[in-house]
């Protein structure tokens, strides 16, 4: 799936842990094209194509999400929530890459359908490690492809 070059988007209020995350796939390897949304709020915006998302050339649908839950506006839960209460789109892999190593937030994340649950790692070998075993197991993963069109849709997301 990866080595098919699908979009990665990437949902993280910290622009330098966004770029650290950018520079760490290109770094093991995974050379997928890779845009970064603020917040959730945005990455349902780019889901739909509302206002400048409608580009897919510019702004290609994705084929993996890796998303932070602690976020302004809207937060990762409500990004799930939202993909999830849209069986069209809740079959992208969603990774949660957060500092949360809290029960409680793991419980709720795979609840509402996340793929995968990692802690951001302290370390930049860590990080390496973790990102490529994420690399080689959706390597060998079947994943449908979508329509740039299927998330689409009239209900604004829920703001926490």
């Amino acid at each position: 799936m990866w080595n098919q070059k699908p979009p990665i988007l990437v949902a993280e209020d910290d622009p330098n842990d966004a770029f650290i995350l950018k520079r760490t796939l290109k770094k093991v390897g995974i050379r997928n094209p890779c845009t970064s949304v603020e917040n959730g709020e945005e990455a349902i915006a780019y889901l739909r194509g509302d206002g400048i998302y409608g580009d897919r050339v510019a702004y290609p649908f994705p084929g993996v999400i890796i998303t932070d839950l602690k976020m302004p506006k809207v937060d990762g839960f409500a990004v799930l929530d939202w993909l999830r209460r849209h069986p069209e789109c809740g079959v992208i892999p969603v990774v949660i890459l957060t500092a949360s190593a809290i029960e409680a937030d793991i419980v709720k994340a795979y609840q509402l359908g996340a793929n995968c649950y990692l802690q951001k790692p302290a370390s930049p070998d860590e990080f390496c490690h973790i990102l490529q075993l994420l690399f080689d197991f959706w390597n060998v993963c079947k994943i449908p492809k979508l329509s740039s069109s299927v998330c689409a849709d009239e209900n604004p997301p829920d703001k926490k």
